[in-house]
């Protein structure tokens, strides 16, 4: 019973699953399926500044810590919260403590950002220069590019 009710579901799912789907092989020659990833220099730039400019961003609106900050270096956020501890007010230390936890994440987000602006930066320069060496590697010293079977040579 329970076997036969197995079968019935997967027919079901069968009829309902697009035409296109494959799951186990890939596409026949033609037809379907996505070429290789491909990202352009103007690309990377565009990210890369966009996450800059976020950095900036946020370093400049997400200082919760640092608003209103006294001659002691405490933000208004923190004053307000070493008030209400001071006065025996519990939501003092959960005021400090969503502070600190804020202060945390903001920093996480800063750090992922200045990876994502650097790191493209740094694969934009790298992938310039290996571009260049390849380049550099093809011609010989006289300008001219290698001849075919010279190439070929490389692939066997």
């Amino acid at each position: 019973m329970v076997w036969e009710e197995w079968e019935q579901l997967k027919s079901k799912a069968a009829d309902r699953a697009p035409a296109d789907m494959r799951l186990n092989s890939a596409p026949a020659a033609g037809g379907g399926g996505g070429g290789d990833l491909v990202v352009y220099d103007d690309e990377l730039g565009a990210i890369g500044h966009e996450a800059f400019g976020l950095h900036g961003d946020l370093r400049k609106q997400a200082d919760v810590a640092g608003m209103g900050m006294d001659k002691h270096g405490s933000g208004s956020t923190m004053q307000a919260a070493t008030e209400l501890t001071s006065s025996s007010f519990a939501m003092g230390h959960g005021l400090s403590s969503t502070v600190e936890m804020w202060t945390s994440q903001v920093k996480t987000l800063l750090d992922a950002c200045a990876l994502i602006s650097n790191h493209l930066d740094f694969s934009k320069k790298t992938h310039a220069n290996d571009d260049a060496q390849i380049q550099a590697e093809i011609r010989s010293r006289g300008g001219s590019g290698r001849s075919v079977s010279e190439i070929d040579k490389y692939f066997k």
